[in-house]
């Protein structure tokens, strides 16, 4: 089946909704007074459908559902084997709709419907851990005091505003949504509004899974609408968001004047180091993966590729002969490596680093232009530039594309300190079959993750975030118990325990 039949096959069993809304306590919301925002297919560029942008009056609403839900709705004290078989039964609807929920976002995104299938996945399996997690949850008792009994129990922390990006929407909605709603919040989404159809049929399936509503609400909108008003709103406890740097900051500072906490896993640009001591095809193909996956849109891209002199010659050429070979096309289609870019001014923004990288005296060695033979759509060559230095933009900027940038370096301290000197520190890639250069690195290298020999892998067990300007916080079992439960202490005395003589006579 090509591209254009398998686009189709699609097309005939799922529909567009022609108007995309909110969903508030439980049902679709149009807001009176916000705008209409096109949502085009990236592929095409064509409309496909309109999003209805909430205003700071539908916001409100879906804030006080969410708090109405909290206060006085079941979700918060529901015994936990109860909330458990309601994200059990979230997990089982989603995938039951899979397939839906993969055209709806390959459609609107670009991404390749192979990656969605894996993002869709995850999407699952986020419900599904996190129902594990808050069975295990367990509290503190302290009777070294003897008088006294003491013990910690967790409660949580009340409204949240999630915001999630456009770049996986269903792998990163979900994440931020669950780790939210499992240990008894209520929360507002906010999608992207370049990606927002996959994410109402999420929340859509979720209540009809049997959500209470008002447990997830769902605003749609742009930053500085939507996102602005729910993020300052009184009655929202605690701010996550998934996404861009500079977006983090501005919550982050939003969010501090009313003491809110965040938790904010923004971007990267992640070195990705490869040893002579490597298994060089296994690195190859790891490098490739590493920074062309997803149409290169994702934080934790090994986007700097840091190769030892010994072996750059080489390495360098062959990866840009596998780049110049990457298969462009239509997401639909199934042999299709690299779709298109999700949004024009991002695409052109993305196509920008090519000047910039010459600029700075960079050597564009793979890639560097619109790709050739459409009629339409945001496909960009898969590109690659070798920097004369780790001080050039091209090394020091989050391109966020299929875009690497080569680095040499001729040790393993110059590798350290190059993965180093950069304002983010989200993960690194490690390419080596030393054990003392793998240790090293994963001691010295300032960055939350670091994968060693392989791809990326995401444990949900172990905690997930960045270093410096890659994020606050971090997701994951623990983590996110923490971050979106109260401890709350309770002390009983054992027997009559002196109160003071204040007044007697």
């Amino acid at each position: 089946m090509n591209d254009i039949d398998a686009r189709a096959a699609a097309a005939a069993r799922f529909d567009i909704p022609g108007r995309v809304p909110s969903f508030i306590h439980g049902e679709p919301s149009f807001s009176a007074g916000g705008d209409d925002i096109p949502v085009i297919d990236p592929a095409t560029e064509e409309q496909i459908s309109t999003l209805r942008e909430a205003d700071p009056a539908e916001v409100d609403a879906a804030v006080r559902s969410a708090r109405e839900a909290f206060e006085h709705g079941p979700w918060p004290g529901m015994d936990i084997d109860r909330r458990k078989d309601i994200l059990y039964a979230i997990r089982d609807v989603l995938r039951a709709n899979s397939e839906e929920l993969g055209y709806l976002e390959t459609v609107n995104t670009g991404l390749t419907l192979a990656n969605i299938e894996r993002h869709v996945e995850r999407m699952a399996k986020n419900f599904e851990f996190f129902a594990e997690v808050i069975s295990t949850v367990a509290g503190e008792t302290y009777t070294q005091d003897t008088r006294y009994l003491t013990y910690v129990t967790r409660e949580p922390k009340g409204v949240g505003a999630m915001i999630a990006p456009w770049n996986a929407p269903l792998a990163l909605a979900s994440m931020r949504v669950v780790t939210c709603i499992a240990f008894g919040n209520t929360c507002v989404l906010k999608p992207s509004e370049y990606t927002p159809l996959s994410m109402y049929r999420m929340v859509e399936l979720m209540h009809e899974a049997g959500l209470p509503p008002g447990v997830v609400n769902l605003v749609n909108g742009r930053g500085g609408i939507t996102g602005t008003r729910l993020v300052g709103h009184e009655e929202v406890d605690m701010v996550g968001f998934t996404g861009g740097t500079e977006t983090g900051k501005a919550i982050m500072s939003a969010a501090g004047k009313a003491l809110k906490p965040v938790i904010l896993e923004l971007g990267g640009k992640s070195a990705n180091i490869i040893f002579e001591s490597a298994d060089l095809d296994r690195a190859l193909d790891g490098a490739l993966t590493g920074i062309y996956a997803n149409n290169g849109q994702q934080c934790l891209a090994g986007s700097r590729i840091l190769v030892q002199r010994s072996i750059a010659e080489d390495f360098i050429a062959r990866f840009a002969e596998r780049a110049r070979h990457i298969r462009i096309g239509d997401p639909f289609d199934p042999t299709t490596e690299i779709g298109p870019l999700c949004y024009r001014a991002h695409m052109e923004r993305v196509l920008s680093y090519v000047d910039i990288a010459r600029a700075d005296g960079a050597e564009v060695i793979a890639g560097g232009q619109r790709a050739t033979g459409f009629e339409r759509g945001l496909y960009v060559e898969p590109t690659a530039v070798l920097a004369p230095s780790n001080a050039t933009r091209v090394a020091q900027e989050e391109i966020f594309g299929p875009f690497a940038t080569f680095l040499i370096f001729d040790d393993m301290e110059e590798a350290i300190r190059i993965a180093n000197d950069s304002r983010f520190g989200l993960v690194a890639y490690v390419w080596s079959n030393e054990l003392n250069t793998v240790m090293r690195c994963s001691r010295e290298i300032r960055a939350g993750t670091i994968w060693v020999n392989t791809p990326m892998s995401r444990e949900l067990r172990a905690p997930f975030g960045g270093y410096k300007e890659s994020g606050i916080g971090r997701d994951g079992m623990h983590d996110s118990l923490q971050f979106f439960t109260e401890p709350k202490t309770t002390t009983i005395p054992m027997g009559a325990v002196p109160a003071g003589n204040f007044g007697k006579r």
